[in-house]
């Protein structure tokens, strides 16, 4: 017999065998009654002086152990019930070819891990490059400024996440996340990330994970195509006949999963060229901020900052501007990371926050940004990715057309001044910062909305305007700019066989809800198409073959 129980609430200093204790006076049994423990979640709860970790568990007792009458009275325990999984319903159509997805990032790794599993025999196509070489491409930029347009933080093998916190955390409440919590695991992440309130990988365990899917998918029969962009596609009546490579090699296709990111300008472009059916939507732009991570953890948990059960604290943070009708949030907040270069264009400059799993920078750095809708830029389309453009164009020029970025004290921002020099300050951005005045890069009601909403937030985290604080823009990738509509199938409403999938297509926010989209886009394939009569095999230089690499252990 299994039972749960909520709101287990105990102090930093207590050991597992307290855990076990505390959760039999609940249910009311004898410890020796309890035969195992595991963790359902696990958090912080610093709204007191003295801060506590809270559990939920699920508790394993004998089955002749006698409880009482009204121990399910309380709605913090509950039987658990065995559960089902669902089974994956399969269709009857012919598949010619199999499944082909584009881009392998969290939606298309997680599509690609699911249709391999059951024997779908996948082609994940990548325009950036594997892994490795991406690390290294990326790392060049970082020190030397030098971008390559195809392996940078945005494109290449696991997609923007890979140079991020690696946050695991998401609101959508689908039971999915549990299947990708759990890859997650098998392929290398700690087991924490399956109880944590707010689990994080950080990049460098997201890059091995992301390796060890690749293999998997290869080793049931998928395959791997790296720097291999899709620049163009053949439709008739609705349908989608075969999709062009580096501008040089066609390739037949029955069904095209479009798991781009919110980046892939350049397919957005050909959506648009080829009528496939886009529409704007909301986003927020906005600048990094650094503050001292010892300052973040003293503000959050008091006395008990630096205890070794809490970690480096974070913070959220929200102010809506009723005068302006716009939102300041932070964003992808990231304790003890870095700021970085996130650029894939020549001419643009973008700001990211990364972190890895130690979370031992010292600095805390977060996005602040604002809301702007499709009305600022008249509601077209690809309105929302020229916005971008435009700002990212001006932050590169502004730090020096050399990809430094632009960068501004805090306490100078709130006082309109330039900053004459950022000595003192928590800047880590890489390649560097140049000294700058960003409501000269701001829209003025974006910086309007920021100001207000940093000295509201001054009021209620005492300290949020600190004398080592930075701001360095422009953050401009918080999600996609447009959506690829698709119908309740999940294709496009358009083009029948076409599924846009994950954040690039305006359907997720986020590592794990992109893949839990990329899940749903593979159960509708397999409920429609039974197993693929063949897969398509690209022999062209301007390629590389995901099996041509050293195979990951």
């Amino acid at each position: 017999m299994k039972i749960r129980v909520r709101g287990l609430r105990l102090p930093l200093e207590h050991d597992e065998n307290q855990l076990i204790k505390e959760a039999a006076r609940r249910i009311g049994v004898k410890e020796k009654d309890v035969l195992a423990v595991s963790k359902r979640k696990q958090a912080v709860d610093a709204r007191r002086k003295e801060v506590f970790l809270t559990y939920t568990l699920d508790v394993e007792l004998a089955d002749d152990v006698q409880l009482a009458a009204d121990v399910f009275g309380s709605n913090d325990i509950a039987l658990v019930k065995e559960e089902v999984k669902p089974t994956l319903r399969r269709g009857g159509q012919i598949l010619p070819v199999a499944p082909i997805i584009v881009g392998s990032g969290p939606a298309g790794l997680f599509c690609g891990l699911l249709l391999a599993r059951q024997g779908y025999q996948p082609v994940i196509l990548e325009q950036g490059a594997d892994m490795d070489k991406r690390i290294a491409a990326v790392e060049a930029f970082w020190q030397k400024g030098k971008l390559d347009p195809m392996a940078n933080a945005q494109f290449g093998e696991g997609g923007a996440g890979t140079f991020s916190d690696g946050k695991l955390t998401t609101r959508i409440g689908d039971e999915r996340v549990d299947f990708v919590l759990e890859a997650f695991i098998e392929h290398g992440a700690p087991e924490e990330i399956r109880y944590l309130k707010k689990p994080h990988v950080g990049t460098d365990i997201i890059r091995r994970v992301v390796k060890s899917i690749r293999q998997e998918i290869l080793d049931l029969g998928g395959e791997f195509y790296f720097q291999a962009c899709l620049t163009d596609m053949r439709i008739n009546k609705m349908l989608l006949q075969s999709i062009v490579i580096n501008n040089r090699v066609e390739v037949p296709c029955s069904v095209l999963v479009l798991a781009v990111g919110n980046s892939a300008r350049r397919v957005y472009r050909l959506l648009h060229e080829r009528e496939v059916s886009i529409i704007p939507k909301a986003f927020a732009v906005g600048l990094r901020v650094e503050h001292p991570q010892d300052w973040v953890d003293k503000v959050q948990y008091g006395d008990y900052a630096g205890h070794p059960r809490l970690g480096p604290a974070d913070y959220h943070l929200t102010y809506q501007d009723k005068a302006l009708g716009r939102s300041l949030y932070t964003f992808c907040m990231c304790p003890g990371g870095y700021v970085v270069g996130a650029a894939s264009e020549p001419g643009r400059l973008v700001t990211n926050g990364m972190s890895y799993f130690a979370r031992d920078s010292g600095v805390a750095n977060s996005a602040l940004v604002v809301t702007v809708y499709p009305g600022d830029w008249g509601n077209t389309p690809l309105g929302g990715m020229e916005f971008q453009e435009a700002l990212e164009e001006k932050a590169y020029q502004m730090g020096g057309s050399n990809f430094r970025a632009p960068a501004q004290r805090l306490t100078d921002f709130l006082q309109k001044r330039h900053s004459e020099n950022l000595d003192n300050t928590m800047a880590t951005f890489k390649p560097g910062v140049t000294p700058a005045d960003l409501w000269e890069l701001l829209p003025h009601p974006l910086g309007t909305v920021m100001e207000r909403g940093i000295r509201y937030w001054d009021l209620r985290m005492k300290g949020f305007i600190h004398e080592q604080a930075i701001l360095t823009g422009v953050e401009t990738r918080t999600s996609a700019p447009l959506r690829i509509e698709r119908g309740p199938d999940l294709c496009s409403v358009n083009i029948k066989n076409l599924y846009p999938c994950g954040e690039g297509a305006g359907y997720a926010g986020g590592i794990v809800s992109a893949a839990v989209d990329g899940l749903k886009v593979a159960e509708q394939i397999m409920a429609v198409y039974r197993w693929p009569e063949e897969k398509p095999v690209i022999n062209d230089s301007s390629v590389t073959r995901g099996r041509d690499l050293p195979r990951v252990n």
